[in-house]
């Protein structure tokens, strides 16, 4: 008998809701006990206090006494959680802060990580991904080997004892269950390393003639140690190398941009590929099913979930609604209430719904990347579906890419400037500008209007990237590795000129 077979009933007795009716039957009740909860732990934290928590009850209290927050609206409350405050945004004091990229007025954003959010968020999304994958796949022999588990780092917080600040994968594998150690790679202090360069070298050093059944990451950081693992080691195909490896994790950023490197890498037909959307602020979906890639919205954690639709950002008074008053197709920005202290939080996260109770969806892009700057609303859905394509009808394969405005010139000329490095190149750069401006015009509408015969947008730009580029770009500023990612689509033209600067150096 198999060690995952024994190991199988461990996660199926646990968590067993994963399939009962709860998640098509009885979602709103879910939710609105779980806002029930938060409010209840929430009153005696100052924030609760001067939101007149003790008068909540029902989500038309909680709206009406609760603004929405950006990062910069919990900022102060933060900072001060970060120097040892207790009873600020949640019970007692917060030991561990999860960095991630930042905003307008910072180079980084910390998130809070209580006790509570740690077990019934993150570590529960972790648990139910494997009995996710357990439960689609019985013939698994997952636990007979070993898992590769990318990970960030971590440093002191303000020197507080045993207070953390660093990537939330460091802030996992630091609280980690010792006994899961003994089933992953590489070691924790390889995991730990705060040098990606040197890290991916080790981690590569050090699994390559491991049995390594699982992968989990970034899939843009787990392909450079992948490529570094194929160097060492000699070999054409990585099934060569980890002949029992089943399955990448991936999440944190599209893995539409990398699946044909991974198809190319990982030959097998065994392989499998499972979605997960963790983020820094929670972990809030699973794709539950292999031939359907939106995810299932986990709606039994200690998250409530609300949504604006995204045509209504911006507006003094948006229209609100919590799961119940979601529609399918609607492109929507996502808040977040949590048990580590986020409140009525925007995440910077857009979804679309393609499925209701079960509640499943698919991530579109973020509240701030996207061209909106001539009324053409391109999204990161968008991109990522015409660069599919046209990738598709070249035989390219792209690794990095961002795309900015070209403001309009005297002569009222304006256009999309797109950088992009290639694995593999085009024949013709022309040819795929050409296939890209024609999809986007097709899954678009806005897009379309604005190009119809070049009046307001004309045709697109792009310029090829040295090998590199936007791997030097993140380590000019200290944000090589981790869960760092690149800006996909900006509106403003800061990080492109950042960019081509470096691209003639």
């Amino acid at each position: 008998m198999s060690i995952t077979s024994i190991v199988r009933k461990l996660f199926f007795s646990s968590r067993q809701n994963i399939i009962l009716p709860r998640y098509t039957k009885d979602v709103e009740e879910v939710q609105q006990r779980t806002l029930q909860h938060l409010i209840d732990r929430g009153k005696y934290t100052e924030f609760g206090k001067n939101h007149l928590f003790d008068n909540i009850h029902s989500y038309k209290d909680f709206a009406q006494n609760i603004p929405i927050n950006t990062y910069e609206d919990l900022k102060g409350f933060i900072d001060r959680m970060r120097h040892g405050e207790a009873n600020v945004l949640w019970p007692g004091t917060v030991k561990w802060f999860a960095k991630s990229s930042g905003t307008t007025n910072d180079k980084s954003k910390f998130i809070p990580v209580t006790t509570e959010g740690l077990k019934n968020i993150h570590y529960a999304g972790g648990f139910d991904t494997v009995a996710l994958y357990l439960l689609n796949n019985p013939q698994s022999k997952f636990f007979d080997g070993k898992s590769l588990i990318l990970g960030g780092s971590h440093s002191p917080n303000y020197n507080l004892p045993h207070s953390l600040v660093g990537d939330l994968s460091a802030i996992l594998i630091e609280n980690i269950n010792p006994l899961a150690n003994l089933a992953r790679v590489p070691t924790k202090k390889t995991a730990l390393l705060n040098d990606f360069e040197v890290k991916r070298d080790q981690i590569a050093q050090e699994t390559w003639q491991k049995n390594v059944t699982s992968i989990s990451g970034v899939p843009s950081w787990m392909l450079s140690v992948l490529v570094r693992v194929m160097e060492i080691s000699g070999k054409k195909h990585l099934q060569e190398v980890w002949p029992n490896l089943e399955v990448f994790f991936h999440g944190g950023i599209s893995f539409q941009p990398y699946r044909s490197q991974y198809m190319e890498l990982i030959t097998s037909d065994s392989m499998h590929y499972m979605e997960t959307y963790n983020a820094s602020e929670g972990f809030f979906g699973i794709q539950s099913d292999p031939n359907d890639s939106s995810m299932l919205l986990m709606v039994d954690y200690d998250i409530f979930y609300e949504f604006i639709p995204m045509d209504e950002i911006g507006k003094e008074h948006p229209t609100i609604v919590p799961l119940e008053g979601i529609q399918k197709g609607i492109n929507y920005a996502m808040l977040i209430t949590t048990s580590c202290g986020l409140w009525r939080y925007m995440i910077g996260d857009t979804v679309t719904f393609t499925s209701i109770k079960p509640y499943k969806f698919y991530i579109t892009g973020r509240t701030k990347y996207f061209i909106n700057a001539f009324g053409e609303e391109l999204i990161m859905d968008n991109a990522e579906k015409g660069l599919a394509y046209a990738c598709e009808k070249t035989n390219a394969e792209l690794l990095e890419y961002t795309a900015a405005p070209v403001f309009m010139d005297k002569k009222a000329k304006c256009r999309h400037q797109w950088l992009i490095e290639f694995s593999r190149e085009p024949t013709s750069l022309e040819e795929f500008a050409k296939l890209l401006d024609s999809k986007l015009q097709e899954i678009n509408s806005d897009y379309e209007a604005k190009r119809f015969h070049d009046v307001t947008l004309q045709h697109l730009e792009i310029i090829k990237a040295r090998k590199g580029l936007f791997d030097d770009w993140l380590k000019a500023k200290g944000k090589l590795g981790g869960q760092h990612k690149i800006p996909r689509l900006s509106n403003d033209r800061k990080n492109m000129d950042e960019l081509l600067a470096m691209n003639k150096q």
